[in-house]
């Protein structure tokens, strides 16, 4: 029989497990729950670590339960693959092993202030040539900064050497593989690569970098590994003693699962924010147009690939905030279909900016904005006006890529849960004026985990692509484009500013 591969993916929105055939993709299993998201205040946003734990926990039980009904034998599952949401940031107790603090999510701004004193002594990119990221509050290194200021606990373990860190994959691994029994403190080169704290040549934590954040000798970061390499074996559970054999960031893991594996292919994934991901090969890149240099994923014994990143902080997020905030749909799918049924936003564009604008404009003074409202104005053109502005921020991302890579891909690889709505994908190709293909396998984040994993136990291989494709192509001309685009901008433009706070000590 086939071997299986599973897969945890601990995202911003749900945690999942899924189990899929080795090689093939087929999908054998899977169970999902939703995780809360936490607004204490304005540019906050939190999650409980304990639950991301259960949930993930509840999730492979599930599971299990579901394979031993239909008869298939646990021995079959191979290894474990986990995939994560990747700059937020949890720190817990050494001692204890209990959170110190609510994770602080990836698309939280409180550490606003904290970075925009920094760019005004250094500048935006003072530490792109070590780390490949500009100075943001995007990364993870500048929430801990806040921490470790602001919560009188977080500095008291760092001062004792009681407080540990990571992204979320390293507080999974430590508490999966055992917690206070042994757990292993582990992270791999993908989520590293986006704390800011790695030096982005060398692979290795960089001692100027935490010097510069001024991190306590107290603190704990976990030992980074290649992607593709063994990180332990679950301590307890249905599946007690299975290996964990892949640990590697979301973004990163959406582009193993697209099998983009080699220089010049891109994916975009559409999710709670939006990703997209260049494959330039084994040598850092250094963009000029606002992107980001990371490291798209690493075998045990090889040497790591990396990619040029564009991020969108809000994209489902926008839907989510329709449905839970304005009350203005029940569902997602509410939203698609109040789209479809005007055929254009009536002159309404929306930037969601709710904690600024990331890739390529970095600007945290940015709020969200509606603009073009009239007395004509109905949640239908609201809707199509959300749904546009996703397709218009990764549109921005797609032209900074072409500009940094000399090349323009002839087919723009999709995948994410907003890719159920077509009318998304072709409001996409529409602005894009390239031709957007969706594959038949929509989870291809948890696939890539599951890749990852399946690589280091020798029952998948890289690159292998996942089914047939669905492709949609622009409907509209270049004038059209480019009128359009030139809405937006002025839309953009009118979303700066209002954070006065964070506007005054920027550059």
């Amino acid at each position: 029989m086939t071997d299986l591969v599973g897969s945890i993916d601990q995202g911003t929105s749900s945690s999942r497990f899924m189990v899929f055939e080795a090689g093939t993709g087929v999908v054998v299993g899977q169970h999902q729950l939703e995780v809360k998201q936490l607004f204490p205040h304005e540019s906050w946003v939190e999650q409980d670590p304990l639950e991301l734990l259960a949930t993930v926990e509840a999730c492979v039980a599930a599971v299990v339960a579901d394979l031993a009904r239909d008869g298939v034998p646990l021995s079959r599952i191979r290894c474990l693959g986990i995939t994560n949401q990747r700059e937020t940031a949890v720190v817990w107790s050494k001692t204890t092993g209990k959170p110190l603090y609510n994770a602080v999510v990836w698309c939280d701004a409180r550490n606003g202030v904290q970075v925009g004193q920094l760019h005004a002594k250094y500048g935006q990119d003072h530490l792109r040539p070590k780390c490949g990221l500009p100075l943001a509050t995007y990364f993870s290194a500048t929430k801990l900064v806040w921490l470790l200021e602001n919560v009188p606990e977080v500095a008291a373990a760092g001062a004792s050497g009681d407080l540990m860190f990571g992204t979320v994959d390293s507080w999974l691994v430590w508490n999966l593989t055992g917690g206070l029994q042994g757990g292993r403190h582990l992270t791999d080169v993908t989520n590293a690569s986006r704390t800011m704290l790695m030096d982005i040549n060398s692979l290795e934590w960089d001692q100027e970098l935490k010097q510069f954040f001024n991190l306590p000798d107290g603190l704990h970061l976990p030992t980074i590994q290649a992607s593709s390499s063994n990180f332990g074996s679950l301590f307890s559970g249905p599946l007690k003693g299975l290996p964990i054999l892949g640990v590697v960031g979301d973004q990163q893991a959406a582009l193993l699962g697209q099998g983009c594996v080699s220089s010049g292919e891109a994916k975009n994934t559409y999710g709670t924010g939006c990703f997209m991901l260049y494959n330039t090969g084994k040598a850092p890149v250094t963009s000029t147009h606002g992107l980001l240099t990371t490291v798209a994923y690493q075998v045990e014994g090889e040497a790591a690939s990396y990619a040029l990143e564009g991020s969108v902080a809000v994209a489902g997020l926008a839907l989510r905030w329709l449905r839970d905030n304005l009350g203005m749909i029940t569902d997602y799918s509410q939203a698609y279909e109040l789209a479809a049924q005007v055929e254009r936003t009536g002159g309404v564009y929306f930037v969601p900016a709710f904690s600024g604008l990331f890739a390529p404009h970095w600007r945290s003074d940015a709020r969200g904005t509606l603009c073009g409202l009239t007395a004509h104005t109905t949640r239908q053109h609201i809707s199509r006006a959300v749904l546009e502005a996703v397709c218009f921020q990764v549109a921005e991302i797609f032209r900074a890529m072409v500009a940094d890579s000399g090349c323009e891909p002839k087919q723009f690889l999709v995948d994410g849960g907003m890719t159920g709505s077509p009318l998304l994908l072709q409001l996409q190709a529409n602005l894009l004026g390239c031709d957007v293909a969706k594959p038949a396998m929509k989870e291809v984040t948890a696939l890539g985990a599951a890749v990852a994993a399946g690589v280091t136990a020798g029952v998948w291989t890289l690159g292998t692509k996942m089914g047939d494709v669905t492709v949609y192509r622009s409907e509209i001309d270049e004038k059209e484009r480019e009128r359009k685009t030139g809405r937006w901008k002025m839309a953009v433009e009118r979303s700066l500013g209002w954070d006065l706070q964070a506007m005054s000590t920027d550059d």
